[in-house]
């Protein structure tokens, strides 16, 4: 199932955001015109990634300090050894285009 978390003009770059879709926390982050979607949960600690920062195309955990590929998933070093679930993440056609978020691996 897909569901619109926002719209483009409403993800700042390069700034985390927390969006739900279907019961699951999921993190949406806009680098330039790309957008990422991947699991809000650290594989290491079980916190919230969309408290953390993104550097280039990762996210840091705040917590431990675990870095994750926003296009992969994967973990970039320890203490994370388990990489996060990606999803497919698809623009509208709109002026302000929305985003819309299917959970699963792309």
């Amino acid at each position: 199932m897909s569901t619109v978390v926002t719209t483009l003009s409403q993800l700042a770059d390069s700034t985390p955001f927390k969006a739900v879709v279907d019961g699951e926390d999921v993190l949406v982050v806009r680098i330039g015109s790309d957008v990422h979607a991947v699991d809000d949960t650290c594989t290491h600690a079980e916190v919230s990634l969309s408290e953390g920062e993104v550097v280039d195309c990762t996210i840091e955990c705040w917590l431990h300090g675990s870095a994750f590929s926003l296009a992969t998933g994967a973990p970039t070093g320890p203490p994370a050894s388990r990489p996060l679930a990606v999803h497919t993440v698809t623009l509208g056609d709109q002026a302000d285009p929305e985003v819309t978020v299917t959970l699963g691996r792309s």
